[in-house]
């Protein structure tokens, strides 16, 4: 009799699934980093400016505070430093009689208490996000947010620019930060960012005023 062989199976190697479904990576936005920050901070500044609804679309919002705190001082800073110096070389000129030393004494009090102005603010739009949105807005996150928006400050010393600039940071900006970060719709995002951007622009308003009549003494 015949010996029957029993057929073999052939073993297929099937190629790896990761060649056809390589993983996604998404590309984080900009973040502020101390071991490069003269890049690092206009990267970001470009991203606010150019790209911001992309910005906050893939914006890490769990992250730590110490480094878009050090931002906004960053900011701060070079928008101090250059009004400073449009008020010294224009004060003349346009015969204003602006106080220098109550300048740079505002300007420097605007930066050293930036961080903290911005800590503030984060308060007003968590209640909001809590109030509109739900339990799931969190202070790290809104403090975020709000700092990387507040690189639209960098043009706070030019002249009626810098109310656009705060509109830009504090309305704009953090509508699309609450939207994409909570995955909000439109209109429940807007009136979350109003009701957070109210309270803070009317506190804006009246420190401006009360330190224009500080420097103008």
């Amino acid at each position: 009799m015949e010996s029957r062989r029993e057929p073999r199976c052939r073993r297929v190697r099937r190629p790896s699934l990761a060649l056809y479904n390589p993983l996604v990576e998404v590309e984080r936005s900009p973040e502020f980093d101390l071991k490069r920050p003269i890049a690092s901070a206009a990267a970001v500044l470009r991203a606010v400016f150019l790209a911001p609804k992309s910005f906050y679309l893939n914006f890490p919002a769990e992250g730590p505070l110490r480094e878009p705190a050090l931002f906004v001082l960053l900011v701060s800073g070079v928008s101090g430093v250059l009004s400073v110096l449009v008020n010294l070389i224009l004060g003349p000129i346009l015969e204003t009689g602006t106080n220098l030393l109550g300048v740079v004494a505002s300007n420097l009090a605007f930066v050293v208490l930036s961080p903290l102005a911005i800590g503030a603010a984060s308060g007003a739009y968590l209640l909001s996000v809590r109030t509109f949105v739900g339990p799931e807005g969190d202070f790290r996150q809104i403090y975020r947010m709000l700092a990387y928006a507040y690189g639209a400050m960098i043009l706070f010393w030019v002249p009626i620019i810098n109310a656009f600039a705060f509109t830009y940071a504090t309305l704009v900006l953090m509508l699309l930060g609450i939207r994409s970060v909570y995955h909000t719709s439109f209109l429940t995002g807007l009136v979350t960012a109003l009701a957070g951007f109210v309270p803070v622009a009317v506190a804006f308003i009246y420190l401006v005023v009360a330190v224009n009549g500080l420097v103008a003494r």
